[in-house]
Formats: structure tokens, sequence, C-alpha cells
């Protein structure tokens, strides 16, 4: 029922519903914002969920969009009203965030806040929920020529309040949190020996205590998820999905179905394939073992 969920998956599943009604209507969002007496920009960021849209509004809208089943009805206009909940107060929604943040990264914070299941696939370093500060740091360096010192510092708060947040869940079973890497994650030294042993020794402890499923996909897989390199994966409670992907400083949500649904069923096969939890956790700890003994070595050739 609309009572039971949140304000997050409430107003993704209205404007969901609403731009698939026009869409099947044939309407352009200008012929919508033309006939309700609106401003473009206004259809665009209800269909967006950058706004919500009061019952008043939505009710003669699902009239002229051609929606006129009842019980359709009731459950839109319930979402709309919870949608309207939506609390403005959340952390990256506070000023020192929003005027840093992309707005496909703040939506994702949102449904990764409410999400059932999440599952990161990532082929050239570890998933920034599960990065230490120190590993994160040293990523982000690598943008420091793009991005103003400002940015980047308010970057790396947001990804410790996010990873905070997310393994909290994760720890009391809220949030089921699957994650895929290839080997070449764990052989890249970001940060050096040491940032990059204690990153593994981090990723060790949450994969042995069970807060995260951890597996790496070999070199010698014959198979791979996708060619689009990384992305998250997150599966809201009312089962429908949104996919994060971000190529350097370019990122996007993607809540086409026949997207998600595809990742969602790669993801899962190559999951079977590849070296389970058990193998994962041991590799890891041979990795370990010899960046412990090139930081031994090079103390040594110092002294």
């Amino acid at each position: 029922m609309a009572e039971d969920v949140s304000p997050t998956v409430a107003r993704r599943r209205l404007r969901l519903a609403v731009r698939e009604a026009r869409e099947n209507a044939k309407l352009t969002q200008q012929e919508v914002a033309e006939q309700m007496e609106w401003s473009s920009s206004k259809v665009i960021r209800i269909e967006n969920g950058d706004v919500t849209i009061a019952p008043n509004d939505l009710r003669p809208l699902l009239n002229y969009l051609g929606i006129k089943d009842k019980a359709l009805i009731a459950t839109l206009v319930a979402d709309a009203r919870i949608a309207r909940q939506r609390q403005r107060q959340a952390w990256y929604q506070a000023p020192e965030f929003r005027e840093h943040l992309t707005d496909p990264l703040r939506r994702l914070f949102e449904y990764e806040a409410d999400a059932r299941g999440v599952r990161y696939y990532y082929v050239n370093f570890v998933a920034g929920p599960l990065q230490t500060p120190e590993y994160a740091a040293a990523l982000m360096a690598r943008y420091e020529e793009e991005l103003p010192s400002d940015q980047v510092a308010v970057r790396l708060k947001a990804r410790r309040e996010r990873r905070t947040r997310l393994l909290a869940r994760a720890q009391t079973g809220e949030v089921d949190v699957r994650v895929l890497m290839d080997e070449s994650v764990f052989m890249r030294t970001i940060g050096g020996p040491a940032t990059f042993a204690a990153q593994l020794r981090e990723l060790e402890d949450l994969s042995s205590r069970g807060v995260i499923k951890l597996r790496m996909v070999p070199f010698d897989a014959e198979t791979a998820v996708t060619n689009n390199a990384s992305f998250d994966l997150l599966t809201l409670a009312d089962a429908g999905e949104v996919l994060y992907r971000e190529t350097g400083l370019r990122d996007e949500t993607v809540e086409d179905k026949a997207t998600t649904s595809r990742h969602r069923e790669r993801y899962d096969l190559v999951w079977q394939e590849v070296a389970d939890e058990r193998d994962t956790i041991d590799f890891i700890r041979k990795r370990i073992e010899n960046l412990d003994a090139t930081i031994t070595n090079r103390q040594k050739g110092a002294q």
C-alpha cells in the first residue's frame, strides 16, 4: 500500500507513472506544460523527480493524460502526498554538499539510503562506500587539476558520510550489499603500499564479518558483466531498480527497465561464475602479505 512506502519510493513511482502516461498519450513535455499552464521546466523537474507535485495539480494532470482508473488515481494521489514529506534536511541537501555534488550523485545518495539491495561492479578502483578515507583521498588526488580543492574536500566528506550510513544499514541486515571487483582493483596500489594494504584489510574485515558479500573477477575469467565499466545497481523497496554510472567527472542515473534488468541479469550470472567469498578473502590476505613485505623491505632499505 502507498502508506507503507517511503517518500523516496513514492516520488519515484509517481514521476515514472506520469512520464509513462505522457509518453503513452504521445504528448511532449511542452504540450503538457501549455495545457496545464505551467512552465516546461516544471514538467521536466516533475518527471526528473527534482520537485514534487501537489495532489490538486496531479488530478487534472492525470485526467489530461487519460488516466481514468479510480484505483490507480487514488494510489498516485496517495503517493503524491507521501512524496511531499521529503526530508529537506537530508545531509546531502545541505548547502555545503548541494553546491558541489552533481544531480545524479545526490539522487544516488537518496536512493541508496532507501535501497534494500545494492550491487557494485568496479574494474579500476574500490567502490566508493567501501573506500577508507586515505584511499579515497589518494584517488581524488588524480583530479586535482580538474577540480578545485574545496570541491575535492566536499566530495571526500560526502564519501565518508555515505560510507558511514550505508555500512551501518548493512551491519543490521537492512540492506544487502554485494560487490564484484576485477582482480586489477586488488593489484593497483593506489596511495602506495601502506594505504592500499589498509584498504584491503578493511575489505577483508567487512567481508569476513558478513557486512558485505565480496567476490573477485579473476584475470582469467572468460566473462564480464558489461562493456560500460563500473556501476552501482540499487534495488528499491518497490522492487524497481536504479543504475548509476560514473566515468571520470561525468555521471548519470538510469531507470530504464530494459537497461537495469540487463545489468542485473548479467551481474547475477557473473556472480555465480567467479571466485566466491572465501577464495576472494584468501586472495586479499596473500596480497596484504606481499604489501607488508614490500613495506618492510623499503623500511630496511631506508635505514
